[in-house]
């Protein structure tokens, strides 16, 4: 019968830890499998991630080219057929899109990322919407079915 205090982990399953440094008798002391000499035998070497083992390492050997607007803002899109689709299941309140309302209903992914509103699809419900940017079409789409804009500045 077995009984809590008499189980034991099945033969072999359990590995010993490799302990190195602890002498001779060990077959794993003196050089601590780290080899005679080098730098990977020295106290405190650590080898980075980027290192290559002196050859010219992959930031230095590709070329570098043009240039990275670092200040480029970055829009997410939201296309006028959404905002319809919104409307159609009644997912808006008093016809109003911003960016809390679009958040919830998983069209951006932060509701503080900048959103530009683009023209694809369309509109025929009259709504109250706020973004960072519209495109000309997007524009004309909203105010022809009755709608307003308002841009948001940061």
């Amino acid at each position: 019968m077995d009984i809590l205090s008499n189980l034991k982990y099945a033969e072999g399953s359990r590995k010993q830890k490799k302990r190195i440094g602890r002498g001779e008798g060990t077959g794993r002391g003196g050089t601590s499998t780290k080899g005679m000499n080098g730098q990977k035998s020295r106290s405190g070497y650590k080898q980075r991630a980027w290192f290559e083992g002196g050859q010219m390492p992959l930031q230095r050997r590709v070329p570098k080219r043009g240039f990275t607007n670092i200040f480029k803002v970055h829009f997410t899109a939201v296309n006028v057929q959404r905002l319809q689709k919104l409307a159609d299941e009644n997912k808006l309140e008093d016809g109003v899109v911003n960016a809390t309302v679009l958040y919830k209903n998983g069209l951006l992914s932060k509701a503080t990322a900048p959103y530009k509103v683009l023209g694809t699809g369309e509109l025929s419900v009259k709504l109250s919407v706020e973004a960072h940017a519209f495109s000309a079409s997007a524009k004309e789409k909203i105010e022809s079915a009755g709608g307003t804009l308002k841009e948001i500045k940061d």
